[in-house]
Order: structure tokens, then sequence, then C-alpha cells
């Protein structure tokens, strides 16, 4: 298994096309949202101001770019074009494929998230205690594990040609209604309420939580393991189903 993860890793490397979008583009929508705010205007119901708010959202939206978007189009390609057939016939086990599938784009993610932290420091003078700064390195990338099962199950889900429509309408109703772009303070109270329940929105929320020295909030914890557990069984259960298709 670890033989292909380094090939994943490789793969996943020399995609420019994929790291632009899953690397530099949050830091670059970071600016471009959060350029002309000052450091003393606070998000309304958060204390927080809007480049340290938005940093949270875009390291978020970085990693979900990785674990998503890299996982579910890769993965319906190479079971179209019978990659997965042929890795069936070595002795990894299935569970090994999915393994490596998670693990090199958690790899991908974390210099998005770090980049995204160096950019609004550097230009938004975010300042933050050390052990927030761990922390909230901790928590984004580990949250991103819910999106990369979620990636995997749609992977499983759709062919090559369906795959991207699918994971892209995914992937910006999950970002906008999660409050990743824009605060959901300024949504209406009903759709509040829908964001309220959205994993997006609790994970951006355990990074605000963490800005704020506070602790997550219960609800979003279970927003969380909730998402992960259906979004995990959701993938094993098509990956067995394709299994037994072949």
């Amino acid at each position: 298994m670890n033989s292909l993860i380094r090939l994943e890793l490789a793969r996943a490397l020399r995609n420019r096309k994929f790291l632009f979008f899953s690397v530099i583009y949050p830091s670059v929508l970071f600016l471009i949202i959060a350029g002309n705010a000052d450091s003393t205007t606070k998000v309304p119901g958060s204390g927080l101001t809007l480049p340290t708010y938005m940093m949270v959202s875009m390291a978020s939206f970085g990693a979900l770019t990785a674990v998503l978007m890299g996982n579910s189009e890769r993965i319906a390609k190479e079971r179209e074009g019978g990659w997965v057939r042929q890795l069936r016939l070595t002795t990894l086990p299935g569970r090994g494929y999915v393994l490596a599938k998670t693990a090199s784009a958690a790899v991908v993610s974390l210099p998005s998230i770090v980049i995204v932290f160096a950019v609004a420091g550097a230009v938004k003078d975010v300042r933050l205690d050390a052990w927030q700064w761990l922390a909230l390195t901790g928590a984004i990338w580990a949250g991103s594990l819910v999106f990369a099962a979620l990636g995997v199950a749609i992977g499983y889900l759709a062919t090559g040609d369906a795959v991207r429509p699918i994971a892209m309408i995914t992937y910006f109703g999950l970002s906008m209604l999660g409050g990743l772009w824009m605060p959901t303070t300024t949504f209406p109270d009903w759709l509040q309420d829908i964001a309220k329940w959205l994993p997006t929105h609790a994970y951006a929320a355990l990074g605000q939580a963490i800005e704020q020295s506070r602790a997550p909030h219960v609800h979003d914890l279970a927003v969380l393991v909730v998402s992960f557990v259906l979004f995990a069984g959701g993938a094993a259960w098509l990956y067995r189903k394709d299994t037994l298709k072949a």
C-alpha cells in the first residue's frame, strides 16, 4: 500500500491544474474576499475580524477541494479505465486502495491550509497564539477526512462522464451554503437554519472556535461525526457493490 500511496502522491503533484485549484486558488480567493477589509471590523455574531474569519473558511475550502474533487474524479476515471480492476488482481486489499486515495489527498491538502495561513499572516496581519496555529492546522486537516470519504463515495457512485457535474454541484453547494465563501450571518434566517446542518458549516466552525479560544459546539461535532459515518458507510457499500459487478 505504501507504494500505491507514493504513486498517488506523484500523480497528484504532477497535475498542475489540480495543484492550482487545491493549493493556490484558496489563497487567491482569500485575498479577493478579505483584501480590502480592515483589522477592526467584526463579522456579526462571531467576534472575529473578516480576515481572521475568512482565513479558516478558505483553509477549509482548500482542504475540501483537495480531498473531494481529487478523490471523486480520479476514482471514477480509474474504474472506467480498468485500473481498479487490475489492482484487484494484486494482493492489495480493497480498503488499501481507498486508504491510499484518502492518504494522498490528505497530504496534498496540507499545503493549501498552510499557504492560506501564511498569506493571512503576511498580508492581512492575522495574529494568533502558537497553540492556535497548531490546533487550527490539525483540526482542519483531520476534519477533511469527512469530505475525503464523500469523495470516495461519489467516485464509486458515478461514471467517468457523470462524476464531474455531480462532484461540482456537491462541491459548490456545500461551499456556498456552508458559509465557506461568505459568513452565514449574511444569509436569510431560513438559509442560516439549513447551513447549521451542513458538514461544511460545522467544519469551519471548528476552526472559528479555536480562534475564539473556546471549545467547539457539540452540535458541530455531532454533524461532522454523523456525516463521516454516512459518507464512509456509503463509500464502503458502493465499493462492495462495484466489486460484485466486477
